[in-house]
Formats: C-alpha cells, sequence, structure tokens
C-alpha cells in the first residue's frame, strides 16, 4: 500500500521517543508529509486517518487508530501454538485467584505472572508466595494470566520479521557474547509463518537459557513496536507492512 501522509506520536514537548524518531528520519527521506498526534487526539478519533494514512504510536495510540477505522483489534498472542516447542519451558494459562490460591496452599513453585489480555492491568512479575500479588489487590481475580516456570536467561535479543524474512537481530540484555542459535530462530520464523497465523510483520524475543540453548521469551505484534538497534528503513518498513495489512482487512471488508 502506497501512503500519502504520515501520523506519528509526539506530545509536543521534550524529546521524542526513539522509535518515533527512527520513522520521522525515513518517512522525511521518502517525502511522505508527517503529522504529530497526541494520544488525546487520537483516543477522540480527531485524526482524518484513511487508506492512504500511515500512523505510528505507542499501543494505546495504536488501539485508538483501530477503533476509529472499526479494525478489530488483534488479540495479544505472546505464546503462538505454533511456537510451543521453541519455548523450551512449561508456559500455561490461569487466572490470577487460581495462582494466588495455589502460591498460598503450595501447589505451585515460584513462577512468573502476566495478564493475558489487559497488559497494563499490572507488570509481569516473578511470584515466590501468595504475599508477592498483594500489591494488586484492586486487580479481578478472575482475569486471565499467563504463567511460566522460571528459568535464567543469560542473553536476549528481539528479532525482527516481516512478510516472513528476518531484517535485524537485536541484542537487549544479558551477555552480548551468548548468542543464539540462529537456526533455531530460522525454523521458529519458518514455522510460525506455516501455521498461517503469523501477523505480516511481528518481532520475536528469543534467549539464551543456562545450558546454553536457544528458547522463546515471547511474541510481539508488529503494529507498535520497541526498536533496539534496528536500521531506521527496516524498522519504518515493518510497521507500514503490518499497518498496511490491518487496513487491507478494514478497507476490503
Amino acid at each position: 500500500m502506497q501512503f500519502t501522509t504520515a501520523f506519528v506520536q509526539y506530545a509536543g514537548s521534550g524529546p521524542m521517543r526513539h522509535e518515533e524518531t527512527l520513522l520521522v528520519q525515513v518517512l522525511e527521506r521518502l517525502d511522505i508529509p508527517v503529522r504529530h498526534y497526541s494520544l488525546k487526539r487520537v483516543r477522540r478519533g480527531q485524526l482524518p486517518l484513511g487508506p492512504g494514512t500511515f500512523i505510528a504510536g505507542d499501543v494505546d495510540a495504536m488501539h485508538g487508530a483501530m477503533r476509529q477505522l472499526q479494525i478489530p483489534i488483534p488479540a495479544p498472542d505472546d505464546y503462538p501454538e505454533s511456537l510451543h516447542p521453541y519455548l523450551r519451558r512449561k508456559v500455561w494459562t490461569s487466572t490470577l485467584g487460581e495462582v494466588e490460591r495455589k502460591l498460598d496452599s503450595g501447589e505451585l513453585a515460584p513462577l512468573f505472572v502476566k495478564p493475558a489480555y489487559r497488559r497494563k492491568s499490572f507488570p509481569g512479575t516473578v511470584c515466590y508466595s501468595d504475599r508477592d500479588l498483594a500489591a494488586f489487590g484492586h486487580v479481578s481475580r478472575r482475569q486471565p494470566v499467563h504463567c511460566s516456570e522460571l528459568v535464567t536467561w543469560l542473553s536476549e535479543y528481539r528479532v525482527y520479521v516481516s512478510r516472513g524474512r528476518i531484517l535485524a537481530v537485536d541484542h537487549y540484555a544479558g551477555d552480548r557474547g551468548r548468542r543464539l542459535d540462529r537456526a533455531v530462530v530460522e525454523s521458529a520464523v519458518t514455522a510460525h509463518r506455516d501455521s498461517g497465523t503469523a501477523p505480516s510483520a511481528y518481532a520475536l524475543d528469543f534467549g539464551v537459557l543456562v545450558d546454553g540453548s536457544t528458547a522463546l521469551i515471547e511474541a510481539n505484534d508488529g503494529f507498535a513496536l520497541g526498536a533496539y538497534d534496528i536500521a531506521p528503513d527496516l524498522y519504518t518498513e515493518l510497521l507500514m507492512v503490518r499497518w498496511s495489512e490491518l487496513l487491507d482487512r478494514r478497507w476490503d471488508a
């Protein structure tokens, strides 16, 4: 899809986020006019969005744009079924209340817990006992959560993927000398593509475990994605590909 206008999130004061800075560099070079917007404006549906308009911003802003255009908001899919073999640890879905009860009774070993769908209800947390969940007393105990047995990551990387092609692999935490097994990463990308469930553009966070094996940390949709060392043009390509796919669903409907 050819874009004739771009909206890039910026509050208007202070430095622009790294991600938006990368995008503006490329958009200006492509002679695509850039207009800045605030979260308040997109939430109110005040942007002139359409099939030739590219928009970029954080998750809340992108959800606002999708609501305005009546694009179904993609459900978070941190652990796609096609990629379960690459997790190399037990991961399951439960509820906050069930986790709390089982920790209290001693049925559960320490684990990592994070919201399954409502991302901002509480941060991902390592829980050793039910007391670790006490700070989230305002959160419904019926809320679905992702649970993962605890493992130790020696290093962590983000793998950026567009149309089934790996664009970049960026180290972001841990020992940079502990490198990913590229064959495992490529196998995962192929499996996700062949499943037919992968978005057109996304990222996979991979890490190296203490035994030296490469394992999937989580998957991330490409419509709002943090950037590390990826080149500006590749990052822009990825976001444009994913937004084009979402627009196609709206305007082809």
